[in-house]
């Protein structure tokens, strides 16, 4: 059974000074084992993760997000928890839907649970034609391979559990849409289960999104491509 004990809460961070204290402060106060990585970064990200107590991974040089993450599980791993999850340190996740999150893999005992914003239209966004049609098609994609109604695979706030924990600490995309949808991918053609949840999305605390509509499209096929070529290879396949 997954609680708070067990889980441990990763924000990968690169140069989030401005938000990451209140994305910190808000996990801890609710009582949760926080994991903050500063990827590489040039301010005072690492000095706040340490003034708010949360524990520090610093990485010498930014591996980006996939990078960090697959440092966090594998810190998971060494340390003996049972699921990890996903915080932006942008302030977009909500904390308070985390229980939310450890309850339906409690409740589904799936292997990976993402947090949507359009399951059940918990959390609507104005989303860009382009960027609409894009997660549209690569959610299908998910669809199919998981076996179960994606509709959300781009979607950062997530929990991943064992043994599934334990693979992406070895094996983990560090390309754009890898440490989302080509996650998403490998999991469920390894056999793996994969299953949604609602979860809203909050504005970003400061500064704004990298991913324009103009990238969504670009690497819409380049994602449908390297996903079904690559990692689910190298993960160990899960025999229920």
């Amino acid at each position: 059974m997954l609680n708070k004990s067990n889980v441990l809460i990763i924000v990968p961070a690169f140069n989030e000074q401005a938000s990451v204290g209140s994305v910190l402060r808000e996990l801890l106060e609710l009582k949760y084992n926080v994991l903050l990585i500063s990827d590489g970064s040039t301010d005072e990200t690492a000095s706040i993760g340490k003034h708010e107590g949360s524990h520090v991974l610093e990485l010498p040089i930014n591996l980006g997000v996939g990078g960090a993450l697959r440092a966090g599980f594998k810190y998971a791993c060494q340390h003996n928890y049972e699921a990890a999850i996903q915080v932006d340190a942008d302030g977009q996740h909500p904390p308070d839907e985390i229980e939310a999150l450890i309850s339906a893999a409690n409740d589904s005992g799936a292997h990976m649970v993402i947090g949507s914003r359009f399951v059940d239209s918990a959390g609507q966004m104005d989303v860009s034609g382009v960027r609409r049609l894009a997660m549209r098609v690569l959610s299908q994609s998910a669809t199919a391979a998981t076996g179960t109604p994606i509709t959300d695979s781009t979607s950062g706030f997530r929990i991943i559990r064992q043994p599934l924990l334990e693979q992406f600490s070895l094996h983990f995309a560090n390309n754009y849409l890898g440490d989302t949808y080509e996650a998403v991918i490998a999991a469920g053609r390894a056999g793996y289960t994969v299953v949604e949840t609602p979860a809203g999305l909050l504005p970003r605390a400061n500064g704004e999104s990298t991913a324009s509509a103009t990238a969504a499209a670009r690497f819409t096929l380049k994602g449908l491509g390297v996903a079904f070529l690559r990692l689910h290879k190298k993960l160990q396949p899960f025999h229920s």
